[in-house]
């Protein structure tokens, strides 16, 4: 049996429609569908159930995609052992918060795809997270780890944040001292409340109860640049802000620590390309200098393997 016709069987099964897997593939929908067809006849038998919501394995079906999936994970074994680095293809899409995709993973990129030009890497780094469980992405950096689906899940890093105000507002920097934030009287930027996509995100009750921004985007990005601007005081990761000279840390008595979490799914974990990238990542991780001195959860500081 052709190894192509079980690889784009088991991304239909995967991806649930022809459209989702034909783009994994490179593919025109209509040939997936043609391939998958043929297949049937071949097997004699039907391998998928075409409902209106998508492509639907048959008992048939899940018997096949079992063993294809032991067979997709030992062609992926030998690949990674025998195949340069060098030529490796194909997509490789990769969900990250916006902060640590645009800041830290973004002006660092140039080195993996470089080493693997025919490479196609996706950097989907937004507010919120494409699903691994769903083949959304082929790996995910979360906020939150993730407890439920079919994944491989470690932290990749603990981080910490801070409150930062705008180098040039000295006299901000004085007027707070240790008073209040809520009570004197310096503009807070933070999130959009109704648009925070994850709990780790709220956390300004933890610097001050009932403290409130107002001045909001749902940007941390965003929030950067205005905290830089002058529109406020605000929270950000250290790695985004410990190294811009707009900005000047106050109050260090207020600290915050989070994590990332690395999620791959685990039909792909053992891809060489999933795999080439995790490496890389870790080692980018691992060999970042910290964001400042006084800053013991920066990046670089704390890095766990395990996938």
């Amino acid at each position: 049996m052709n190894w192509n016709e079980l690889r784009i069987f088991l991304n239909v099964a995967r991806h649930g429609n022809l459209i989702a897997a034909g783009r994994a593939l490179k593919m025109d929908p209509t040939t997936v569908s043609r391939r998958v067809s043929a297949l049937e006849r071949v097997l004699q038998q039907a391998l998928f159930e075409r409902t209106h919501e998508g492509f639907v394995l048959t008992n048939h079906g899940r018997s096949l995609f079992s063993h294809a999936q032991e067979m997709e994970a030992v062609a992926s074994r030998i690949e990674l052992a025998s195949a340069s680095r060098k030529t490796l293809s194909g997509q490789l899409r990769v969900s990250v918060s916006e902060g640590f995709g645009a800041r830290f993973i973004a002006p660092r990129l140039a080195e993996f795809s470089s080493a693997h030009p025919q490479l196609d890497i996706d950097l989907v780094a937004s507010s919120g997270f494409l699903n691994p469980s769903k083949r959304e992405a082929d790996l995910a950096i979360l906020l939150t780890r993730p407890r439920r689906g079919l994944l491989k899940v470690r932290k990749l890093i603990d981080y910490g944040l801070g409150l930062y105000a705008p180098s040039q507002r000295d006299d901000w920097t004085l007027a707070l001292g240790q008073r209040s934030l809520r009570e004197c009287g310096i503009p807070f930027v933070g999130y959009v409340p109704d648009f925070i996509y994850a709990p780790e995100l709220r956390y300004l009750d933890e610097i001050e109860s009932g403290l409130e921004a107002s001045v909001r985007s749902t940007s941390i990005v965003a929030q950067q640049e205005l905290i830089a601007g002058g529109a406020g005081i605000g929270v950000l990761p250290h790695f985004m802000a410990g190294r811009d000279d707009r900005l000047t840390p106050i109050r260090p008595d207020i600290s915050i620590r989070r994590a990332f979490w690395l999620a791959v799914h685990r039909d792909v974990a053992g891809q060489p390309r999933v795999q080439a990238f995790i490496e890389w990542l870790d080692g980018i991780v691992a060999q970042a200098p910290k964001a400042s001195a006084s800053d013991a959860e920066g990046i670089g500081s704390s890095l766990a393997r395990s996938l």
